[in-house]
């Protein structure tokens, strides 16, 4: 075992001799003094991930994803086979799909502080920033559709009916992972937007009577009661309210739902794809102006 001496001894001898090959006075070096530059990256750091969302149509591809977000949310989902057929008639039927995509924003420290190197001399100088990018995919939960293209997971869909003058809501689910974000009321006013363009004067829908949740989003955007149907659900034969919006083209019903717009829009904070599928787009507002 070797005593304390010795190795204070030893140490002192290489520092004296580091000192005497870089012409230095003894006692002067120290561990930063080092002509060794930072480690390409360890000067960034990487935000936590945050959600983007995307809006597109609903297509034959999408159908395996959203039957199984389907069973998360309701106990009686709709077989495969029915959004099959509901798509086969783009004409009558409107089906949307949300996705998410999770991003992060890289940030190099010379954002808020300029990182430094020692040089030999003791002299300070600027270490070269790492070049920031400003979005960082991550490939979390991405499916391949029929022609090999990743395509963000969905996490919510929505759907109706047109006749004549009305549009009739058939269904509206969001992951109950994903609830409470406002997606919900994203996906409604989707159904809104594509009723006007197409020509109807009403909205109309059915929920079960103990979803408080749901009436309250309803009654948001101006709907109303108007009947019951009996025994209406068939996993519990739950009765349903029959519920009705406002007529779309009565100019305070639209000031109403433009305000609904804009505060969704910040609520959302820019988390939505501006590319796909937005009802926040001022090419939608332009078809819709009456």
């Amino acid at each position: 075992m070797r005593n304390r001496s010795s190795q204070s001894t030893s140490r002192a001898d290489r520092r004296s001799l580091v000192c005497n090959l870089l012409e230095m006075p003894v006692g002067c070096y120290g561990p930063g003094m080092t002509t060794l530059r930072p480690r390409p990256g360890a000067g960034t750091a990487v935000d936590a991930p945050e959600p983007l969302y995307s809006l597109d149509v609903m297509n034959q591809d999408d159908v395996p994803e959203v039957s199984r977000v389907e069973r998360r949310c309701f106990a009686n989902p709709w077989p495969a086979s029915a959004y099959r057929r509901e798509l086969q008639n783009p004409g009558q039927n409107f089906y949307v799909v949300v996705r998410e995509s999770l991003v992060t924003a890289r940030k190099s420290n010379s954002e808020s502080e300029e990182p430094k190197e020692t040089n030999v001399d003791g002299s300070m100088a600027p270490v070269k920033p790492v070049p920031r990018r400003a979005l960082l995919p991550i490939s979390l939960g991405r499916r391949q559709d029929s022609g090999g293209q990743q395509r963000p997971a969905i996490i919510g869909f929505a759907g109706m009916w047109l006749a004549f003058d009305e549009a009739h809501v058939t269904t509206i689910g969001v992951d109950p992972t994903r609830r409470g974000q406002g997606l919900g009321e994203l996906l409604l006013l989707c159904m809104f937007d594509e009723a006007l363009n197409r020509g109807a004067n009403w909205l109309t829908l059915e929920v079960r009577v103990t979803n408080a949740a749901a009436q309250a989003l309803y009654r948001k955007y101006g709907f109303s009661t108007h009947g019951t149907r009996k025994r209406y659900y068939s996993d519990n034969n739950e009765d349903a309210l029959i519920m009705w919006s406002p007529a779309l083209n009565d100019p305070e019903f639209r000031a109403t739902l433009e305000s609904r717009r804009i505060a969704l829009e910040r609520r959302l904070g820019g988390r939505i794809e501006p590319d796909g599928l937005s009802p926040f787009s001022d090419s939608m507002r332009r078809t819709q102006s009456p």
